[in-house]
């Protein structure tokens, strides 16, 4: 690691803690007594206003209502913003109007060379959903439904919410408290407890017409709520490890209430568990038609003999 990114790193752990000593600095970031003394003497002479305390077990505090020196950013950093801003074009997210004043306000921080290497980075880079022929990362042709950023802005105040639908050109109201939202196949959704019902929906957002906050007083608990859902859940009988062919079939296509978990840090290997309804004839074939999907770079460590039976009469049309 290089002194200026490390010296970065540095102030940053010490700026998110009430105290640290020499020894805790030596340790986390492997150095030496000496050159870890020398570190903090560099950030005090930076500006950071740190206050060494005496005796045995001393060590040192940022002084409080100080203002911090501005942080700077490495070269590898700045690159890792950049990619990221390009990455999340045409992925219709939140806030996109920010997103592209953060964009200038970064590339007006940096160097010219650094401009330069982005200017660079834009036109080599190409991620799923954009558009080769303008590539420009400031473009704002990827704006979110307009119901996603004031449903957000009411989740931060709260989760309980009476949401208004269309569905086939009926228009419906009911309660429901947020679980998660999330975006799968290009489309954001809403998990949410069925206040009325007591029981899981999800929501399209583009089926959004209103959102409110839910402003009755008889609210269940999340503590309720959970241990309610907790009763719904069905046992696991399907899971699959997938390996890296099978993930990207995985990506390619996967029904809706389908999830993985990755069991490597690159993503390479996963696990999927979910409950089959063996007497949905509908699901029961939908299923079965995905598992061949994926290919046979999967392992089966639990299935349906429903699902079995499906499968080795699919393949029967092939082998006779």
């Amino acid at each position: 690691m290089k002194k200026v990114e490390r010296i970065n790193i540095i102030m940053r752990y010490i700026n998110n803690r009430a105290h640290f000593t020499i020894s805790e600095i030596m340790r986390e970031f492997n150095i030496s007594r000496s050159t870890a003394i020398r570190d903090i003497r560099e950030i005090e002479a930076m500006g950071m206003p740190l206050v060494a305390e005496v005796g045995r077990d001393g060590g040192y505090f940022v002084m409080n209502n100080s203002v911090l020196p501005t942080v700077r950013f490495t070269d590898n950093e700045i690159k890792a913003l950049f990619i990221a801003f390009m990455a999340t074009r045409n992925q219709q997210l939140p806030y996109l109007e920010s997103r592209q004043s953060l964009a200038e306000k970064l590339l007006g921080l940096i160097s010219e060379n650094q401009q330069e290497s982005l200017v660079l980075l834009n036109q080599i880079l190409l991620f799923e959903g954009t558009n080769p022929n303008n590539p420009d990362l400031l473009d704002l042709s990827d704006l979110p439904h307009p119901m996603l950023e004031k449903l957000i802005q009411i989740l931060l105040v709260d989760r309980y919410l009476l949401i208004t639908i269309k569905e086939e050109k009926v228009i419906k109201s009911y309660p429901i408290y947020l679980l998660h939202l999330y975006r799968e196949k290009s489309h954001w959704l809403i998990e949410g407890f069925d206040l009325k019902d007591e029981k899981k929906q999800i929501v399209p957002v583009d089926d959004l017409t209103d959102v409110k906050p839910y402003p009755t007083k008889k609210r269940l608990t999340k503590k309720k709520i959970l241990e309610k859902l907790s009763k719904q859940e069905e046992a696991i009988n399907l899971v699959l490890e997938l390996g890296p062919k099978a993930i990207a079939q995985f990506k390619k296509y996967h029904p809706l209430k389908v999830s993985i978990s990755y069991t490597n840090p690159y993503q390479t290997t996963a696990i999927l568990k979910t409950f089959i309804h063996v007497n949905h004839s509908e699901e029961l074939t939908e299923i079965t038609n995905w598992l061949l999907f994926l290919g046979g770079d999967i392992k089966v460590r639990e299935v349906p003999e429903e699902v079995l039976e499906g499968l080795q009469e699919r393949l029967s049309l092939f082998c006779p």
